[in-house]
């Protein structure tokens, strides 16, 4: 099977002048929204301006934090200490599309900085993929890749994880890697670059989709994970408090498993054991020793759920753990930590956009305000804005036309987003002690139907 598609990117001067014209055109609509609306006037006495100030200000400090951005490079010195660390990845395995599993592995052997070990650790599947772990052994071999493949009864992904590292004593830097995660050729070395500096403990790659051409489900979805990516975690990158490294990519210094393993197998949640959030939890113990980062040149195509209910139930599972983990950044994380501070402006935007929103229809009830069709244009026109960092991913198998097309379906991730997902967020927040995996329990959902090739 070939390898990954390459993935680069593009020049940003262009789409940021685009963002900034988009996001000045926003805040006109929002402020002759108001005024043709009534809002703004004697009669407001200045609270509306007092309530959405804070949260254009942090929209404002977002996009000047993720336009700086850039991929760590390491210095000569700093790259000769990289290339001396040994790399071990571990590749939890449940109920997988063969095909997909062996275009993983296929990837790993390929890249450009290869690892010292791959770990694999089959969690109770109905089939144990032996023709892929046949294939696999004669082919790590002949790439000069120490490896293992287990199998264990079904523990979950976190117990699977706590076997493969076992076997990867000697590592200095654990890579986590998903079994249905293909990196892209340089990914590997790419990951491993913060590492030059001391104080990063965790280091997270770009998640793109391998099946973005699959459905409109899978298309939609990439452009909105895509642009969450390169908007919310690399605004938070450049203060070292990125909250989530994916498990599709993620790398970490040794240590951060191995002194804090116990912890996480015993994870209980209103005292049923926690099964999901395991990257994020893992981003934890990283943050609470120094920095996470994103390097945004280390990408993973892997793939999406190509059915709604599929992508309901992992997204149900993602809320869950994203209610559970915000509770335990802040119980555990230091008052000074950007983390700490960054979930704690996350609960403040959302009960100041809710109270906003309650605010303007009492207004509305109360005084006969009209809605403009000015206000409506504002949400689009900042998604539109960020979902140009969509744009700066360049594919090689993919046009700038076709993503330019996925680009403009952005009211349709808006409309999703915030209709159906918001909905089952709120329902994942009320429901959050269910801590079960909650899909793959009936074998692959996601079938490899084309290779994944350049």
């Amino acid at each position: 099977m070939n390898s990954a598609p390459t993935v680069g990117r593009r020049p940003r001067a262009l789409l940021l002048a685009a963002t900034l014209a988009l996001l000045v055109i926003g805040a006109w609509a929002a402020v002759r929204g108001l005024e043709a609306g009534g809002v703004l006037g004697d009669r407001d006495d200045g609270r509306t301006v007092l309530l959405w100030a804070p949260v254009a200000l942090l929209l404002i400090l977002q996009s000047v934090l993720y336009a700086c951005e850039r991929p760590h490079r390491a210095d000569t010195a700093g790259q000769r200490a990289l290339d001396e660390l040994r790399i071990a990845v571990l590749v939890p395995v449940y109920n997988e599309d063969p095909a997909y599993l062996r275009a993983a592995l296929t990837a790993l052997a390929a890249q450009s900085r290869r690892p010292d070990a791959v770990h694999l650790v089959d969690d109770g599947s109905d089939d144990g993929c032996p023709a892929v772990e046949k294939w696999w052994t004669r082919h790590a071999a002949e790439a000069g890749i120490r490896t293992t493949w287990q199998r264990t009864p079904n523990q979950g992904k976190r117990h699977a994880q706590a076997t493969a590292l076992r076997e990867a004593d000697d590592a200095d830097i654990i890579v986590t890697v998903d079994s249905d995660a293909c990196l892209a050729a340089d990914a590997l070395g790419e990951v491993l670059q913060p590492f030059a500096d001391p104080r990063v403990q965790g280091s997270a790659g770009l998640v793109v989709a391998a099946n973005h051409r699959a459905t409109l489900l899978t298309r939609v979805t990439d452009l909105y994970f895509v642009a969450n990516q390169l908007v919310d975690r690399s605004a938070l990158s450049p203060l070292g408090a990125v909250m989530v490294a994916p498990g599709s990519l993620a790398a970490y210094r040794a240590p951060v498993l191995r002194d804090n393993l116990a912890a996480y197998l015993g994870e209980t949640f209103m005292g049923r054991p926690v099964h999901f959030s395991d990257d994020s939890l893992l981003t934890l113990f990283a943050l609470l020793r120094g920095r996470v980062v994103q390097q945004p040149s280390a990408v993973v195509l892997t793939a999406m759920p190509e059915r709604t209910g599929h992508h309901l139930r992992q997204y149900l599972r993602w809320m869950r753990g994203s209610t559970i983990r915000s509770l335990w950044r802040a119980r555990h994380l230091p008052l000074t930590h950007p983390a700490y501070v960054a979930q704690l402006l996350r609960w403040f935007l959302q009960l100041v956009c809710t109270g906003a929103l309650c605010w303007m229809a009492v207004l509305h009830l109360r005084h006969d305000i009209g809605f403009s069709p000015w206000l409506a244009t504002v949400p689009l026109l900042i998604g539109y804005a960020q979902a140009l960092r969509y744009l700066t991913v360049r594919r090689s198998d993919e046009t700038l036309a076709h993503q330019t097309v996925t680009w403009l379906l952005t009211p349709l991730a808006l409309l999703w987003a915030w209709t159906v997902l918001r909905a089952v967020r709120w329902y994942a927040t009320l429901t959050c002690g269910r801590t079960r995996w909650g899909t793959r329990a009936g074998g692959p959902e996601v079938v490899l139907t084309a290779p994944v090739t350049a």
